[in-house]
């Protein structure tokens, strides 16, 4: 029996897991790392993070040739992503952006595609934002139990945050591009 709907769910999930693998296994050492690292090391590394944000975004909501209002509305949501994220003064801060935005779009994404084959499944978007939340309070918890570190309800707040931003850029997206296509086909 297969757990997962189609390959493209079983991918979605994968890529879940192995992205959060990351984040948990770098909980012990990434604290050392930054202090070895200069701010301009920090702030490039940031940027490039960011960019794989839109990148994940962007490739998982406009899966089809984009055009017009598709483009303007992708472009929206990577200056809503950037006005954030120079408010982030903090790179902690900053990587909970990255970090989160990336689960949460691989978690919403599997879930949909799920939905696609299980009727059961009613409200992606609020299922991968709670799921994604949970694990970002499980992130935190870990913490408690490392030497260096401590659970932080605001970096609690910054995952979910994460969360939403990327669930609902990517919900956008997907709507705008229903939208055209729905337009298209009743313009005919």
């Amino acid at each position: 029996m297969n757990i997962f709907t189609s390959n493209r769910e079983r991918n979605l999930w994968v890529w879940a897991a192995a992205t959060l693998f990351a984040i948990y296994a770098s909980l012990g050492f990434v604290p050392r790392l930054v202090g070895l690292l200069d701010d301009a090391t920090l702030s490039n590394a940031f940027w490039v993070g960011l960019f794989l944000v839109m990148h994940t975004i962007l490739t998982q909501g406009l899966k089809a040739r984009s055009r017009g209002i598709e483009i303007g509305v992708g472009l929206g949501i990577a200056a809503v992503y950037l006005l954030i994220a120079l408010r982030f003064t903090i790179p902690a801060e900053r990587s909970h952006l990255i970090e989160y935005s990336i689960v949460a779009t691989f978690i919403y994404e599997a879930i949909r595609e799920r939905s696609k084959h299980v009727e059961s499944i009613r409200f992606p978007a609020i299922l991968a934002f709670v799921i994604t939340v949970l694990l970002g309070l499980f992130d935190e918890i870990i913490q408690i139990f490392l030497p260096n570190r401590v659970y932080d309800n605001f970096d609690v707040l910054f995952n979910a945050i994460a969360a939403f931003m990327a669930i609902t850029g990517n919900a956008i997206l997907t709507y705008v591009r229903n939208w055209r296509k729905n337009e298209t086909r009743h313009s005919d």
